[in-house]
This record gives C-alpha cells, sequence and structure tokens, in this order.
C-alpha cells in the first residue's frame, strides 16, 4: 500500500480487485484439431492507437505559458487559457483543474503552492484540513471565505502529493502571476515556503520570511505581500499558531489602513 500511494494511487476505481497480470483461459477451439475455415473478406486495418499525452520540453513550455498569460484579458479567460494548455505534464495525471475560489474583486489574496487529494476532487483551493483552518484563520480577522481569493502557484495536484519540480514551477509560474495581476488585491499572503519563494523571488526560509513586508510588483503597482506558515503545518505543529495569529493581526492592521486611505 505504501507503494502505491507514493506513486499516487490513491483512489479505487471498482469495488472488486482485477487480476490483470493472470493469463485468459485458452480457448476450447484453439485445442481442436486444426480444421480449413470457409474464406472470410479482409477486415480493415484497426485505427491507430491514440498517442500518449506529452508535454513540451521545460524551455518551450515556459516560454508556451509566457506567451498565453501575458494575453489574457480577464480572469475568465485565464482559466480558459489554463483548460487548453499542455505544456504542464501535471495537467495529464489530476483530475481536473483547480483554478482559484473566492472573491475577484477580494482585497486580499492567499496563495499556496499546490492542490491535494481534497483540492483535485472538489476542483477548489483549500477545501481539505487545511482548508478547513484557513477559513478560521480568515475568519480570525473577521472576514469570510467569500471575501477573499485563495489560488496555488500549480493549478494541477502534483501525483501524490509530491513537491512539484522546479520546471513545473516555472511552467506555471506566468499563469499566477497574471493571476494575481488581474485580481490586484491590495494585500497578498503568501502560504508555506514553495509560494513564498517563488512569488517573492527569495531562497531564505519561512521562519526567516514570515511576517515581514515587502512589495510584489506586478509591473502597473506595488502590492504589500506577507509570507506566513501554510495551514498544513500548523495542523502538524501547532505550536506556530501563535505566530501565524501575530501576522494575521498585521494582515487585518494593514488591510484597515489602506481601506482608510
Amino acid at each position: 500500500m505504501a507503494f502505491y500511494l507514493e506513486a499516487g494511487v490513491d483512489c479505487a476505481l471498482g469495488d472488486d480487485p482485477v487480476d490483470r497480470l493472470s493469463a485468459p483461459d485458452q480457448p476450447v477451439a484453439a485445442l481442436a484439431p486444426a480444421v480449413a475455415a470457409p474464406a472470410r473478406p479482409a477486415l480493415k486495418p484497426a485505427a491507430p492507437a491514440p498517442r500518449a499525452e506529452i508535454a513540451p520540453p521545460p524551455d518551450v513550455a515556459i516560454e508556451s505559458a509566457r506567451e498565453a498569460a501575458r494575453t489574457a484579458p480577464s480572469l475568465e479567460a485565464l482559466r480558459a487559457l489554463l483548460d487548453g494548455f499542455d505544456g504542464c505534464a501535471l495537467k495529464f495525471t489530476a483530475s481536473r483543474l483547480v483554478f482559484a475560489d473566492g472573491n475577484p474583486q477580494a482585497r486580499l489574496m492567499f496563495v499556496g503552492e499546490a492542490p491535494g487529494r481534497d483540492e483535485d476532487i472538489e476542483g477548489l483551493p483549500f477545501v481539505g484540513r487545511s482548508g478547513q483552518l484557513l477559513n478560521r484563520m480568515i475568519a480570525a480577522i473577521g472576514l469570510k471565505r467569500s471575501d477573499v481569493y485563495i489560488a496555488n502557484v500549480i493549478p494541477w495536484r502534483p501525483p501524490g502529493n509530491r513537491t512539484p519540480t522546479p520546471q513545473e514551477t516555472q511552467i506555471c509560474l506566468p499563469f499566477i502571476q497574471r493571476q494575481i495581476e488581474l485580481v490586484n488585491p491590495d494585500v497578498m499572503v503568501t502560504l508555506g515556503n514553495p509560494s513564498t519563494q517563488t512569488l517573492l523571488q527569495t531562497r531564505d526560509g519561512i521562519m526567516k520570511t514570515r511576517g515581514k513586508w515587502v512589495d510584489y510588483d506586478t509591473g502597473t503597482r506595488k502590492i504589500k505581500a506577507l509570507a506566513t506558515f501554510h495551514p498544513a503545518y500548523l495542523l502538524r505543529s501547532p505550536s506556530y499558531k501563535r505566530m501565524a495569529w501575530q501576522d494575521l493581526r498585521a494582515i487585518a492592521k494593514v488591510l484597515d489602513a489602506t481601506a482608510r486611505a
């Protein structure tokens, strides 16, 4: 079972097991003496099997992603482009695209790393246990999930929830950058180390980056950005919830200040 989980097999497709390695029983007709059969009309050749879906080389995919993301005039168009984008191999192993959830006009945007199993099933980001905690974190500063906008750097679930490769991250990066630009929030919060390092262009770990305000430049304006712990990490290490609460208070304070300005 551990092997299957590591390989990304974490759900069943049928109720009964099927042994696909066992050879089928030899038909009785094959054991009978050969008898000349009447001639039959020639059959048409079978159609070739469909070619396996293969993503292009990373450098080609990255350039294609940049060109596609740049042309998206709206979030709806960006989602449609991602639906039709075949440059990332994760698309072929995931169940569905996990684009975003929440209010597209939100002043506060959260960005995580990649969908998990629950998100892959629902097609929405942060709907599992970590999503429930994120909902409570949002409520702690007087907001609802429908008041904020939630997305991930990677919009497809990596098999077995493995860490996305640097190439996969770079391929998906232009899409989340355009997504942030189109939402245009007043405050952006990166959840966890991977999204923080990717979007805020730092090599420092989350312990060093969390709680420090930086400017995220979209090319048209600068957005106040803050890194904090990923909810999944807080579930594993509850002792850090106190530090996360400090980050949430800082977020609420900046939101209040920008609302008055």
